[in-house]
Protein backbone atom coordinates (compact mmCIF):
# COMPACT_ATOMS: atom_id res chain seq x y z
CA UNK A 1 0.00 0.00 0.00
CA UNK A 2 1.32 3.77 -1.06
CA UNK A 3 -0.05 6.50 1.33
CA UNK A 4 -0.16 9.84 0.08
CA UNK A 5 -2.08 12.59 1.98
CA UNK A 6 -3.91 15.79 1.18
CA UNK A 7 -4.13 18.33 2.97
CA UNK A 8 -6.84 17.08 5.44
CA UNK A 9 -8.40 14.48 3.06
CA UNK A 10 -6.49 10.85 3.08
CA UNK A 11 -5.82 9.85 -0.42
CA UNK A 12 -4.24 6.26 0.35
CA UNK A 13 -3.48 4.52 -3.07
CA UNK A 14 -4.05 0.42 -2.14
CA UNK A 15 -1.12 -0.63 -4.54
CA UNK A 16 -3.72 -3.95 -5.07
CA UNK A 17 -6.16 -1.67 -6.90
CA UNK A 18 -5.44 -0.17 -10.35
CA UNK A 19 -3.38 2.86 -10.41
CA UNK A 20 -4.82 5.96 -11.57
CA UNK A 21 -3.71 9.72 -13.03
CA UNK A 22 -3.36 12.36 -10.74
CA UNK A 23 -3.02 16.23 -12.04
CA UNK A 24 -0.19 18.48 -10.80
CA UNK A 25 -0.80 21.56 -12.08
CA UNK A 26 2.57 23.78 -12.29
CA UNK A 27 1.08 27.29 -13.68
CA UNK A 28 2.17 28.65 -10.31
CA UNK A 29 6.10 27.86 -10.95
CA UNK A 30 6.58 26.64 -14.51
CA UNK A 31 3.96 28.96 -15.97
CA UNK A 32 5.11 32.00 -14.09
CA UNK A 33 8.83 31.55 -15.88
CA UNK A 34 6.98 32.20 -18.97
CA UNK A 35 9.30 34.84 -20.59
CA UNK A 36 8.07 38.40 -20.75
CA UNK A 37 4.66 37.84 -18.75
CA UNK A 38 4.39 36.60 -14.90
CA UNK A 39 1.30 36.36 -12.16
CA UNK A 40 1.19 38.68 -9.47
CA UNK A 41 1.06 37.00 -5.96
CA UNK A 42 -2.61 37.68 -5.17
CA UNK A 43 -3.50 35.98 -8.82
CA UNK A 44 -1.05 33.37 -8.08
CA UNK A 45 -3.08 32.90 -5.16
CA UNK A 46 -6.61 33.20 -7.07
CA UNK A 47 -5.24 30.49 -9.50
CA UNK A 48 -4.73 27.84 -6.15
CA UNK A 49 -8.35 28.69 -4.76
CA UNK A 50 -9.79 28.01 -8.60
CA UNK A 51 -7.69 25.02 -9.10
CA UNK A 52 -8.82 23.35 -5.44
CA UNK A 53 -11.74 24.06 -6.90
CA UNK A 54 -11.40 22.11 -9.98
CA UNK A 55 -10.52 18.90 -7.98
CA UNK A 56 -6.73 19.75 -8.62
CA UNK A 57 -4.56 17.15 -6.76
CA UNK A 58 -1.61 18.97 -6.04
CA UNK A 59 -0.12 22.69 -7.23
CA UNK A 60 3.32 23.39 -7.35
CA UNK A 61 2.70 26.80 -6.48
CA UNK A 62 6.37 28.42 -5.47
CA UNK A 63 9.54 28.55 -4.84
CA UNK A 64 9.95 28.28 -1.27
CA UNK A 65 13.62 29.36 -1.29
CA UNK A 66 13.11 32.54 -2.88
CA UNK A 67 12.98 35.75 -1.02
CA UNK A 68 10.16 37.72 -2.67
CA UNK A 69 7.51 34.40 -2.98
CA UNK A 70 7.59 33.67 1.48
CA UNK A 71 4.67 35.98 2.03
CA UNK A 72 2.69 34.37 -0.68
CA UNK A 73 3.53 31.21 -0.02
CA UNK A 74 2.74 31.24 4.05
CA UNK A 75 -0.58 33.08 3.24
CA UNK A 76 -1.65 30.26 1.12
CA UNK A 77 -0.80 27.53 3.32
CA UNK A 78 -3.02 29.68 6.25
CA UNK A 79 -5.51 29.69 3.57
CA UNK A 80 -5.32 25.30 3.63
CA UNK A 81 -5.39 25.94 7.44
CA UNK A 82 -8.41 27.81 7.11
CA UNK A 83 -10.20 25.21 4.94
CA UNK A 84 -10.03 27.93 1.96
CA UNK A 85 -8.10 25.57 0.26
CA UNK A 86 -9.11 22.20 0.94
CA UNK A 87 -8.74 19.38 -1.25
CA UNK A 88 -5.60 20.45 -2.82
CA UNK A 89 -2.34 20.01 -2.15
CA UNK A 90 0.42 23.16 -2.19
CA UNK A 91 4.37 21.98 -3.03
CA UNK A 92 7.21 23.42 -3.33
CA UNK A 93 10.58 23.91 -6.31
CA UNK A 94 14.02 23.63 -4.84
CA UNK A 95 16.81 22.44 -6.58
CA UNK A 96 17.83 19.17 -5.11
CA UNK A 97 20.48 21.03 -2.79
CA UNK A 98 20.49 20.31 0.73
CA UNK A 99 21.13 24.45 1.66
CA UNK A 100 18.27 25.27 -0.46
CA UNK A 101 15.98 22.19 1.54
CA UNK A 102 17.56 24.12 4.60
CA UNK A 103 16.27 27.77 3.34
CA UNK A 104 13.04 26.27 2.69
CA UNK A 105 12.22 24.94 6.11
CA UNK A 106 13.64 27.45 7.77
CA UNK A 107 11.19 30.14 5.55
CA UNK A 108 8.40 27.64 5.86
CA UNK A 109 7.90 25.70 8.61
CA UNK A 110 4.54 24.24 7.66
CA UNK A 111 5.40 23.16 4.27
CA UNK A 112 5.06 19.52 4.09
CA UNK A 113 5.45 18.91 0.16
CA UNK A 114 8.19 19.47 -2.12
CA UNK A 115 9.80 19.04 -5.23
CA UNK A 116 13.68 18.53 -5.57
CA UNK A 117 15.32 18.95 -9.17
CA UNK A 118 18.45 18.16 -10.78
CA UNK A 119 19.78 17.99 -14.12
CA UNK A 120 20.48 14.13 -15.01
CA UNK A 121 21.83 13.89 -19.04
CA UNK A 122 24.74 14.19 -20.62
CA UNK A 123 23.97 17.25 -22.58
CA UNK A 124 23.23 18.99 -19.04
CA UNK A 125 26.36 17.27 -17.45
CA UNK A 126 28.50 18.54 -20.25
CA UNK A 127 27.22 21.50 -21.41
CA UNK A 128 25.39 23.02 -17.87
CA UNK A 129 27.66 21.52 -15.07
CA UNK A 130 30.60 22.15 -17.22
CA UNK A 131 32.11 18.75 -16.05
CA UNK A 132 32.20 19.93 -12.14
CA UNK A 133 29.80 16.77 -11.77
CA UNK A 134 29.75 13.30 -13.28
CA UNK A 135 26.37 10.98 -13.39
CA UNK A 136 27.08 9.57 -9.86
CA UNK A 137 27.65 12.90 -8.61
CA UNK A 138 24.40 13.86 -9.66
CA UNK A 139 23.23 10.88 -8.10
CA UNK A 140 25.26 11.56 -4.42
CA UNK A 141 23.74 14.99 -4.35
CA UNK A 142 20.23 14.46 -4.86
CA UNK A 143 20.42 11.46 -2.48
CA UNK A 144 21.94 14.09 -0.12
CA UNK A 145 19.52 16.59 -0.58
CA UNK A 146 16.47 13.79 -0.18
CA UNK A 147 18.45 12.89 3.11
CA UNK A 148 18.52 15.90 4.32
CA UNK A 149 14.93 17.08 3.37
CA UNK A 150 13.44 13.63 5.21
CA UNK A 151 15.57 14.55 8.02
CA UNK A 152 14.04 18.11 8.48
CA UNK A 153 10.81 16.98 8.31
CA UNK A 154 9.26 16.75 4.92
CA UNK A 155 6.17 14.48 4.47
CA UNK A 156 6.08 13.69 0.41
CA UNK A 157 9.02 14.37 -1.45
CA UNK A 158 9.17 14.28 -5.08
CA UNK A 159 12.63 13.85 -7.19
CA UNK A 160 12.70 15.88 -10.39
CA UNK A 161 15.36 14.10 -13.16
CA UNK A 162 15.61 17.42 -15.76
CA UNK A 163 16.06 16.78 -19.20
CA UNK A 164 15.20 13.19 -18.58
CA UNK A 165 13.94 13.00 -22.09
CA UNK A 166 18.05 13.19 -23.40
CA UNK A 167 19.23 10.73 -20.19
CA UNK A 168 19.66 7.08 -20.89
CA UNK A 169 17.08 4.28 -19.86
CA UNK A 170 20.00 2.81 -17.36
CA UNK A 171 21.08 5.73 -15.92
CA UNK A 172 17.33 6.92 -15.43
CA UNK A 173 16.65 3.78 -13.76
CA UNK A 174 19.50 4.29 -11.73
CA UNK A 175 18.50 7.40 -10.67
CA UNK A 176 15.09 6.18 -9.81
CA UNK A 177 16.00 3.33 -7.91
CA UNK A 178 18.44 5.31 -5.74
CA UNK A 179 15.61 7.98 -5.35
CA UNK A 180 13.44 5.25 -4.18
CA UNK A 181 15.66 4.13 -1.55
CA UNK A 182 16.25 7.16 -0.03
CA UNK A 183 12.44 8.15 0.29
CA UNK A 184 11.12 9.60 -2.56
CA UNK A 185 7.31 8.73 -3.50
CA UNK A 186 7.90 9.85 -6.76
CA UNK A 187 10.19 10.49 -9.90
CA UNK A 188 9.35 13.38 -12.08
CA UNK A 189 10.24 12.58 -15.80
CA UNK A 190 10.80 15.98 -17.76
CA UNK A 191 11.06 16.03 -20.85
CA UNK A 192 12.63 19.73 -20.55
CA UNK A 193 13.15 20.40 -24.28
CA UNK A 194 9.76 18.75 -25.40
CA UNK A 195 11.91 16.00 -27.84
CA UNK A 196 10.22 12.90 -26.77
CA UNK A 197 7.27 11.61 -29.04
CA UNK A 198 4.25 9.75 -27.11
CA UNK A 199 5.64 6.07 -28.95
CA UNK A 200 9.13 6.65 -27.36
CA UNK A 201 7.38 8.07 -24.01
CA UNK A 202 4.90 5.20 -23.47
CA UNK A 203 7.63 2.82 -23.84
CA UNK A 204 10.30 4.54 -21.40
CA UNK A 205 8.07 5.25 -18.99
CA UNK A 206 6.78 1.37 -18.77
CA UNK A 207 10.08 0.34 -18.37
CA UNK A 208 10.80 3.15 -15.51
CA UNK A 209 7.47 1.52 -13.89
CA UNK A 210 8.22 -1.76 -14.36
CA UNK A 211 12.04 -1.72 -12.86
CA UNK A 212 11.61 0.68 -10.12
CA UNK A 213 7.85 0.21 -8.94
CA UNK A 214 7.84 3.81 -8.35
CA UNK A 215 4.96 6.36 -9.09
CA UNK A 216 6.24 8.35 -11.71
CA UNK A 217 5.71 11.79 -13.11
CA UNK A 218 5.34 13.12 -16.17
CA UNK A 219 6.39 17.21 -17.21
CA UNK A 220 6.45 17.86 -20.91
CA UNK A 221 7.21 20.83 -22.40
CA UNK A 222 5.51 21.54 -26.08
CA UNK A 223 7.94 22.71 -28.07
CA UNK A 224 7.48 20.36 -30.67
CA UNK A 225 3.30 20.55 -30.30
CA UNK A 226 3.24 17.36 -28.39
CA UNK A 227 3.15 17.77 -24.93
CA UNK A 228 -0.24 16.68 -24.46
CA UNK A 229 0.11 13.98 -26.01
CA UNK A 230 3.51 12.74 -24.91
CA UNK A 231 2.19 13.55 -21.25
CA UNK A 232 -1.09 11.29 -21.65
CA UNK A 233 1.00 8.20 -23.58
CA UNK A 234 3.31 8.39 -20.53
CA UNK A 235 0.63 8.24 -18.05
CA UNK A 236 -0.39 5.04 -20.03
CA UNK A 237 2.90 3.56 -19.83
CA UNK A 238 2.91 4.27 -15.79
CA UNK A 239 -0.24 2.48 -15.68
CA UNK A 240 0.36 -0.15 -17.54
CA UNK A 241 3.94 -0.66 -15.88
CA UNK A 242 1.62 -0.49 -12.59
CA UNK A 243 2.46 2.76 -10.76
CA UNK A 244 0.49 5.84 -10.35
CA UNK A 245 0.77 8.49 -12.58
CA UNK A 246 1.67 12.72 -11.98
CA UNK A 247 1.10 14.55 -15.10
CA UNK A 248 1.89 18.10 -14.97
CA UNK A 249 -0.03 20.61 -16.51
CA UNK A 250 -0.67 24.15 -16.47
CA UNK A 251 -3.54 26.67 -17.35
CA UNK A 252 -3.55 27.25 -21.49
CA UNK A 253 -0.67 25.93 -21.72
CA UNK A 254 1.41 28.64 -20.50
CA UNK A 255 5.09 28.04 -19.75
CA UNK A 256 8.64 28.43 -20.75
CA UNK A 257 9.29 28.92 -24.83
CA UNK A 258 6.00 26.96 -26.25
CA UNK A 259 4.75 26.22 -22.74
CA UNK A 260 3.68 23.18 -20.92
CA UNK A 261 0.56 20.74 -21.31
CA UNK A 262 -2.34 22.10 -21.09
CA UNK A 263 -4.63 21.68 -18.37
CA UNK A 264 -8.02 21.33 -20.09
CA UNK A 265 -6.61 19.69 -23.07
CA UNK A 266 -5.19 17.14 -20.94
CA UNK A 267 -7.99 15.97 -18.71
CA UNK A 268 -10.41 16.07 -22.17
CA UNK A 269 -7.89 13.66 -23.58
CA UNK A 270 -7.76 11.06 -21.00
CA UNK A 271 -11.60 11.45 -20.35
CA UNK A 272 -13.01 11.50 -23.72
CA UNK A 273 -10.19 9.78 -26.29
CA UNK A 274 -9.99 6.53 -27.36
CA UNK A 275 -6.95 5.63 -25.36
CA UNK A 276 -8.76 5.06 -22.25
CA UNK A 277 -12.28 4.51 -23.06
CA UNK A 278 -14.75 2.61 -20.93
CA UNK A 279 -11.66 2.55 -18.17
CA UNK A 280 -11.74 4.95 -15.02
CA UNK A 281 -8.23 5.85 -14.94
CA UNK A 282 -8.54 9.61 -13.88
CA UNK A 283 -8.93 10.81 -10.31
CA UNK A 284 -11.87 11.63 -9.55
CA UNK A 285 -12.49 14.12 -7.60
CA UNK A 286 -11.54 16.74 -10.90
CA UNK A 287 -14.44 18.95 -11.58
CA UNK A 288 -14.28 19.67 -15.48
CA UNK A 289 -17.21 22.21 -15.11
CA UNK A 290 -14.14 24.69 -13.78
CA UNK A 291 -12.67 24.94 -17.35
CA UNK A 292 -14.14 27.87 -18.55
CA UNK A 293 -13.86 29.48 -15.56
CA UNK A 294 -10.27 28.82 -14.60
CA UNK A 295 -8.98 29.19 -18.75
CA UNK A 296 -10.79 32.72 -18.76
CA UNK A 297 -8.94 34.04 -15.33
CA UNK A 298 -5.57 32.53 -15.71
CA UNK A 299 -5.99 34.42 -19.92
CA UNK A 300 -7.45 37.58 -18.18
CA UNK A 301 -4.40 37.51 -15.71
CA UNK A 302 -1.26 36.73 -18.22
CA UNK A 303 -2.80 38.86 -20.32
CA UNK A 304 -2.75 36.23 -23.28
CA UNK A 305 -5.74 35.55 -24.90
CA UNK A 306 -7.05 31.72 -24.74
CA UNK A 307 -6.56 31.18 -28.82
CA UNK A 308 -9.95 30.83 -30.97
CA UNK A 309 -8.86 27.02 -31.82
CA UNK A 310 -8.14 25.83 -28.18
CA UNK A 311 -9.67 22.59 -27.47
CA UNK A 312 -12.82 22.82 -25.02
CA UNK A 313 -12.56 26.79 -24.29
CA UNK A 314 -11.71 27.86 -27.57
CA UNK A 315 -14.03 30.24 -29.11
CA UNK A 316 -14.24 27.89 -31.92
CA UNK A 317 -14.49 24.46 -29.55
CA UNK A 318 -18.09 24.52 -30.52
CA UNK A 319 -18.64 26.64 -33.66
CA UNK A 320 -20.15 25.48 -36.46
CA UNK A 321 -19.87 27.58 -40.02
CA UNK A 322 -19.90 25.02 -43.06
CA UNK A 323 -23.19 23.65 -44.25
CA UNK A 324 -22.72 20.09 -43.86
CA UNK A 325 -20.97 20.73 -40.37
CA UNK A 326 -24.11 22.87 -39.13
CA UNK A 327 -26.66 20.62 -40.47
CA UNK A 328 -24.88 17.33 -38.77
CA UNK A 329 -24.70 19.45 -35.45
CA UNK A 330 -28.41 20.45 -35.36
CA UNK A 331 -29.50 17.18 -36.38
CA UNK A 332 -27.27 15.62 -33.49
CA UNK A 333 -24.14 17.65 -31.68
CA UNK A 334 -22.66 14.26 -31.50
CA UNK A 335 -22.28 14.31 -35.23
CA UNK A 336 -19.69 17.11 -34.93
CA UNK A 337 -18.89 17.53 -31.47
CA UNK A 338 -16.74 14.50 -29.49
CA UNK A 339 -18.12 16.15 -25.97
CA UNK A 340 -20.97 18.86 -24.60
CA UNK A 341 -19.88 22.60 -23.39
CA UNK A 342 -21.81 22.15 -20.73
CA UNK A 343 -19.27 20.04 -19.45
CA UNK A 344 -16.41 22.35 -19.60
CA UNK A 345 -18.48 24.91 -17.53
CA UNK A 346 -20.12 26.99 -20.78
CA UNK A 347 -23.21 28.31 -22.02
CA UNK A 348 -24.04 30.82 -19.63
CA UNK A 349 -23.75 34.22 -21.43
CA UNK A 350 -21.08 36.70 -20.63
CA UNK A 351 -22.69 40.06 -19.64
CA UNK A 352 -20.37 43.02 -21.10
CA UNK A 353 -21.26 46.34 -19.53
CA UNK A 354 -21.44 48.77 -22.15
CA UNK A 355 -22.22 51.43 -20.77
CA UNK A 356 -21.17 53.61 -17.49
CA UNK A 357 -18.54 51.25 -15.63
CA UNK A 358 -16.70 51.77 -12.57
CA UNK A 359 -13.67 49.61 -11.57
CA UNK A 360 -11.88 49.59 -7.98
CA UNK A 361 -7.86 50.50 -8.60
CA UNK A 362 -4.98 51.61 -7.02
CA UNK A 363 -6.78 55.57 -7.62
CA UNK A 364 -10.64 54.71 -6.56
CA UNK A 365 -12.23 56.99 -3.87
CA UNK A 366 -14.56 55.14 -1.09
CA UNK A 367 -17.67 56.45 -3.39
CA UNK A 368 -16.41 54.16 -6.82
CA UNK A 369 -15.11 51.46 -4.24
CA UNK A 370 -18.45 51.15 -2.15
CA UNK A 371 -20.21 51.33 -5.97
CA UNK A 372 -18.40 48.40 -6.74
CA UNK A 373 -18.89 46.44 -3.90
CA UNK A 374 -22.05 46.69 -3.65
CA UNK A 375 -22.46 45.05 -7.10
CA UNK A 376 -21.49 42.30 -5.48
CA UNK A 377 -23.41 42.39 -2.51
CA UNK A 378 -20.65 42.64 0.01
CA UNK A 379 -21.47 44.80 2.66
CA UNK A 380 -19.22 46.49 5.30
CA UNK A 381 -19.57 46.57 9.16
CA UNK A 382 -18.00 50.51 9.46
CA UNK A 383 -16.59 53.12 7.65
CA UNK A 384 -13.07 52.24 8.93
CA UNK A 385 -13.72 48.57 7.80
CA UNK A 386 -14.27 49.63 4.19
CA UNK A 387 -11.49 52.11 4.18
CA UNK A 388 -9.34 49.18 5.13
CA UNK A 389 -10.19 47.17 2.17
CA UNK A 390 -10.10 49.90 -0.11
CA UNK A 391 -6.09 50.43 0.86
CA UNK A 392 -6.04 46.83 -0.03
CA UNK A 393 -7.33 47.13 -3.31
CA UNK A 394 -5.72 50.09 -4.10
CA UNK A 395 -2.44 48.03 -3.37
CA UNK A 396 -3.79 44.96 -5.60
CA UNK A 397 -4.16 46.99 -8.45
CA UNK A 398 -0.40 48.16 -8.30
CA UNK A 399 0.48 45.03 -8.26
CA UNK A 400 -1.73 43.61 -10.96
CA UNK A 401 -1.57 46.65 -12.92
CA UNK A 402 -5.28 45.82 -14.22
CA UNK A 403 -8.70 46.18 -12.55
CA UNK A 404 -9.39 43.58 -10.05
CA UNK A 405 -11.90 41.06 -11.08
CA UNK A 406 -14.51 39.54 -8.70
CA UNK A 407 -12.60 36.46 -7.64
CA UNK A 408 -10.13 39.08 -6.35
CA UNK A 409 -12.32 41.66 -4.75
CA UNK A 410 -14.32 38.87 -3.45
CA UNK A 411 -11.11 37.53 -1.80
CA UNK A 412 -9.23 41.12 -0.35
CA UNK A 413 -12.89 41.73 1.80
CA UNK A 414 -13.07 37.91 2.92
CA UNK A 415 -9.32 37.43 4.20
CA UNK A 416 -8.13 40.95 4.46
CA UNK A 417 -5.35 40.08 6.87
CA UNK A 418 -3.60 37.20 4.00
CA UNK A 419 -4.62 39.89 1.18
CA UNK A 420 -2.13 42.14 3.13
CA UNK A 421 0.47 39.54 3.89
CA UNK A 422 0.03 38.69 -0.41
CA UNK A 423 0.74 42.02 -1.22
CA UNK A 424 3.62 42.89 1.11
CA UNK A 425 7.52 42.41 -0.67
CA UNK A 426 10.57 42.51 1.74
CA UNK A 427 13.24 43.10 -0.47
CA UNK A 428 16.31 41.31 0.98
CA UNK A 429 18.97 44.45 2.77
CA UNK A 430 21.54 45.58 0.95
CA UNK A 431 24.56 43.98 2.35
CA UNK A 432 27.40 47.02 1.00
CA UNK A 433 26.52 50.34 -1.16
CA UNK A 434 26.16 49.54 -4.73
CA UNK A 435 28.63 51.60 -6.93
CA UNK A 436 28.16 53.18 -9.91
CA UNK A 437 29.96 55.20 -12.59
CA UNK A 438 28.33 58.14 -10.98
CA UNK A 439 29.41 57.72 -7.85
Amino acid sequence: MRESMKDGIDITVDAEKSPKIYIVDVTNRDGVQTSRLGLAKLQKTIINLLLDEMGVWQSEFGFPATLHEVNYLRANLDLVELGAINRMRLSGWLRAMASDVETAREMMLRLKFINLSISTSDQMIIGKWQGKLSFDDVVKKMCAALDRARELGFESIGINSEDASRTSDERLIQFALAAKEHGATRVRYCDTLGYNDPFTLYDRIRLMAEETGIDIELHCHNDLGMGVASSVAGAKGALDGGVNAFINTTINGMGERAGNADLVSTILAILKSSLFAGQDVLDDSLNLMMSWKIAKYAAYAFGVPIPVNHPGVGDNAFAHESGIHADGALKDRRNYELYDYEELGRGEPDVIETGRSITAGEYSGIKGFRNVYEKLEVEFQSEEEARNILELVRYANVSTQKPLVEDELLFIARYPELARKILTLEPAPIKSPVKTSQT
